[in-house]
């Protein structure tokens, strides 16, 4: 079946609430169905039985798949440590603190991870349903985006 990504126009328009919904009626229909977001800030977050930290949406949305939450789900969580910084988790575990400035520049890294979970969840289920992050039409953020249609683009999935 492949990937579908789901993207609201601005951050609380209920995206975490329509994956988890796709992904429990799926699981309903007997789809193997597996949630994903690409990059989360957050700091709220679930710990999966490997030890690795995942926003607590992704958790939760893994539930409704009748799965175990797993890193691969959320393979970049950001958690805001200051005004301008933020811990960077990076397949659930802690990469350090980075100023937004750095984060930046390190988001080509960042995407690697991200196709590498994606992949790896592509070949174990059915379906894969994308939660994107915030808007999607944020311009300043459009650049080495990951969250949205950056990754869309990178791996050729309806939105």
């Amino acid at each position: 079946m492949g990937t579908l990504m789901i993207q609201g126009t601005t951050s609380d328009a209920g995206k975490s609430a329509l994956v988890t919904a796709i992904c429990r009626v799926l699981h309903r229909r007997g789809i193997k169905v597996a949630p994903f977001k690409p990059q989360n800030m957050a700091l709220n977050s679930a710990v999966t039985a490997e030890g690795g930290e995942i926003g607590r949406a992704q958790a939760l949305q893994a539930q409704a798949c009748g799965l175990e939450p797993h890193s691969d789900m959320n393979p970049v969580l950001l958690k805001p440590n200051s005004d301008t910084g933020c811990q960077v988790i990076i397949h659930g575990k802690a990469l350090g603190n980075m100023a937004a400035k750095e984060y930046h520049h390190y988001k080509k890294t960042a995407l690697q991870a991200v196709l590498a979970s994606h992949q790896r969840l592509q070949q174990q289920y059915e379906m894969v349903i994308v939660e994107g992050a915030g808007s999607p039409a944020e311009i300043n953020l459009r650049e080495h985006d990951i969250a949205n249609m950056g990754f869309a683009e990178a791996v050729d999935c309806p939105v």
